[in-house]
């Protein structure tokens, strides 16, 4: 007998797998049938006994898919090892407060910190969310995920990432390319934490399709956001004017979640920067909230931590040399 299991379009790659490799790993299960791959349709071709067990697999593999945006061979192995007892230890395992959403590899994305896990309740609240804190504190990652998350479970139906085209106090001078090619290289941080959380195939389509759009912060003009996920990130090289601008492009059904470290503001020395001006204007202001992390959120190598400690010693013992080098 043959048996036909429908996929939605849309997540054919991610349920076949790249070059077909989570229907290879299924025929490897299921030997005593024929598994095909046609279209959008895979066939199941054996006994009614011998082709149970590979559809109720399959239909565990959608369900996750389904839910988490992503399949990978250690989900489909442990799908069949464990199945139903999976689902359930997943599903009880995500009902803790610091968990985000799976990643790519099918690891679980959470809050690591006190300070992040206090991101992923405010954002619940509020529909617009500074965080600011140093390098390292994974202010960036935790807003991605939730922007990701947000997506997979269709609250909005689009994700903007942008930052100002500031220099780190390097001169780059000019780039070959198109004015994409020109600006990737401010952005790649925000590509970076996306291809943790979506299959590359996946992003590209999202990116082509505008589902995902990654700008600068000047391509933000005159904008209305609705139904999106926004995030300004590098926020402290923004001035008061720019972080204005951005601010009231904010429409219906839309989160704002802006992120910035004030202790590295690469600014020429005749701007001031506009966020911790932004953050005492606009605190108390209802569904605005301010969360500050510091070096206890470090979750990159230790040595980080220890910098930023060596560092905040140093201004504190050196404040005009400080304040000097931070204008120039």
């Amino acid at each position: 007998m043959e048996k036909i299991i429908a996929i939605a379009p849309q997540n054919i790659i991610d349920i076949n797998g790249v070059n077909n490799e989570n229907i290879e790993l299924l025929r490897r299960i299921f030997p005593k049938i024929k598994i095909i791959s046609r279209g959008t349709e895979i066939r199941l071709v054996g006994s009614e006994q011998d082709t149970e067990m590979p559809c109720r697999l399959i239909d565990a593999m959608l369900q996750w898919h389904q839910k988490h945006g992503c399949l990978t061979e250690n989900d489909i192995l442990r799908l069949q090892e464990k199945g139903d007892e999976f689902l359930e230890v997943v599903q009880q395992e995500e009902q803790n407060g610091d968990f985000i959403l799976k990643g790519r590899d099918g690891q679980a994305i959470r809050a690591r910190t006190v300070n992040q896990l206090k991101i992923v309740q405010s954002v619940k609240k509020n529909d617009m969310v500074f965080a600011i804190g140093p390098a390292g504190t994974g202010k960036t990652y935790t807003a991605v995920a939730l922007a990701v998350k947000a997506l997979r479970n269709k609250e909005i139906k689009r994700i903007i990432l942008t930052r100002p085209a500031v220099e780190a106090g390097e001169n780059l001078g000019f780039l070959p390319g198109d004015l994409q090619d020109k600006l990737d290289p401010y952005l790649q941080p925000l590509y970076d934490a996306l291809r943790d959380m979506i299959p590359p195939q996946k992003l590209t389509s999202y990116i082509e399709e505008k589902v995902i759009e990654i700008a600068p912060l000047a391509f933000m003009r005159g904008r209305t956001l609705d139904n999106a996920y926004v995030i300004l990130d590098e926020a402290q090289n923004a001035s008061s004017m720019q972080l204005k601008m951005f601010l009231t492009r904010m429409g219906n059904n839309a989160k704002f979640l802006i992120t910035g470290d004030i202790t590295q503001i690469d600014l020429p020395k005749h701007q001031i920067s506009g966020l911790l001006p932004a953050t005492k204007l606009l605190s108390n202001i209802e569904g605005i909230d301010v969360i500050f992390l510091d070096k206890s959120d470090v979750v990159r190598h230790r040595i980080v931590a220890a910098i930023i400690s060596a560092y905040e010693t140093y201004d504190n013992k050196n404040t005009d040399f400080s304040l000097k080098e931070k204008r120039e």
